[in-house]
């Protein structure tokens, strides 16, 4: 097999449809557009959410709330999942991202006392629970805020 043999699957390459070519074509004359009418001009066409005219539903429903643009978000880790590591790691958050524990590589960490902590660790996050700190350092390792 050569590359000028390679074709398409069977069914997968429509032929394009050529309007505005002669009345034979069943897409002559106004395209498949039809007579006048808004969706009939060149250019034409309403923008998305447009209802005609009837208030939008974005408009009718209810708000609520607040958000808070410089809310800072956290990724959480908890004490059982950093019990998998060995005794003495130094825990940074790019050693996280790369055993899975946080989705994000620059997303700041919070720690969690959930599940206990057997091994001394030194574990560097930007927020700890008060009771995760109590229990790293129980265990004889170390809290570090960064």
């Amino acid at each position: 097999m050569k590359l000028h043999d390679l074709r398409p699957a069977e069914g997968a390459v429509k032929t394009a449809l050529r309007k505005g070519r002669g009345i034979g074509s069943g897409l002559g004359k106004t395209s498949g557009r039809g007579h006048k009418g808004q969706k009939s001009r060149s250019g034409s066409g309403v923008r998305p959410g447009f209802e005609g005219g009837q208030m939008p539903l974005t408009r009718r429903l209810p708000k609520r709330g607040f958000t808070n643009i410089f809310a800072k978000t956290y990724s959480l880790v908890s004490l059982r999942d950093l019990d998998k590591f060995e005794e003495g790691t130094i825990i940074t958050p790019g050693l996280m991202y790369e055993k899975g524990l946080i989705k994000k590589a620059d997303s700041n960490i919070k720690v969690l006392a959930n599940g206990d902590l057997t091994k001394s660790l030194t574990v560097q996050a930007h927020k700890f629970s008060k009771s995760a700190k109590e229990k790293i350092e129980a265990s004889g390792g170390k809290a570090e805020v960064i």
